[in-house]
């Protein structure tokens, strides 16, 4: 029924999506989302670090994500700047620095829109694979970590008292996001990473009244905007990142819809 290529990017996507949608309930309810997108500004420099090197470019923006995490997360502790002043400049200086780099390798042939868009649909089984490996490490890190997250999220201080490390526990979550930022790269691309953590949580939190609720409906809505983005993109011939993200825009339109049409029969009884 299915062509084996739509079934590995089915799969790859789905990966994702289900690890994607509860790291971003955390990035919604801590206010993150600029946060995301300098991780996937400084995936442009993993990929050129990764070129030159011979390294598959996977590892090389895994690299970058995580170097710019830890940096981040330390430069936090040290309160001589804003938050969205430091994210500024670390994700615009690794996004020039990549396309500098990328523009001096005149003898390498780069798929720039590849890397920025994605290509899920030239998934390979070797890349499904390393995707669902790196979702279990993630969901399992996530599982562990997820009390101690929640405190540090609603209370840092209250947390602290309580014996958790708001440090600790910050820069493990920003590790998680570097991990999921490389596995999301070639289903959606560095440009619309942000979009996969956000969109779909934002939708679960129309309809969720617990964290645990809400990570699941997130894991969902983001299965379904794959399967969505997916459709469309081989019916209509279109780019098949955009195509997810606008699937994912889909359902949080209709799931607002849906919010308000449910508030106002609440207000009329």
């Amino acid at each position: 029924m299915f062509e084996e290529f739509f079934i590995r990017a089915f799969l790859g996507g789905l990966g994702v999506a289900l690890v994607a949608g509860p790291l971003g309930c955390f990035v919604v309810w801590r206010r993150m989302a600029y946060f995301g997108d300098a991780l996937a500004h400084s995936s442009l420099l993993g990929i050129a670090l990764g070129l030159i090197l011979g390294l598959d470019p996977t590892l090389g923006v895994l690299a970058a994500s995580v170097g710019l995490a830890i940096i981040f997360t330390y430069l936090q502790t040290q309160q001589r700047f804003a938050a969205d002043t430091v994210l500024g400049l670390l994700a615009h200086s690794a996004l020039a620095l990549g396309l500098v780099a990328l523009g001096l390798m005149e003898n390498l042939r780069v798929d720039l829109l590849g890397y920025l868009f994605g290509d899920v649909l030239a998934l390979s089984w070797n890349n499904v694979s390393l995707i669902y490996l790196g979702a279990v490490l993630v969901l399992t890190g996530l599982v562990l970590v997820w009390r101690r997250l929640l405190a540090v999220t609603v209370d840092p201080e209250l947390a602290q008292a309580d014996g958790i490390s708001p440090f600790r526990t910050r820069l493990f979550f920003s590790l998680l996001l570097a991990v999921t930022v490389a596995m999301a790269m070639q289903v959606v691309g560095v440009l619309l990473i942000t979009a996969l953590l956000i969109i779909p949580a934002a939708t679960a939190r129309r309809f969720a009244s617990t964290p645990e609720q809400m990570a699941v409906l997130a894991a969902f809505a983001g299965a379904l905007s794959v399967g969505l983005g997916l459709f469309g993109s081989l019916s209509f011939d279109l780019a098949s990142g955009p195509a997810i993200v606008v699937g994912a825009m889909g359902l949080f339109l209709v799931a607002s819809l849906v919010n308000l049409v449910q508030a106002q029969r609440a207000s009329k009884t």
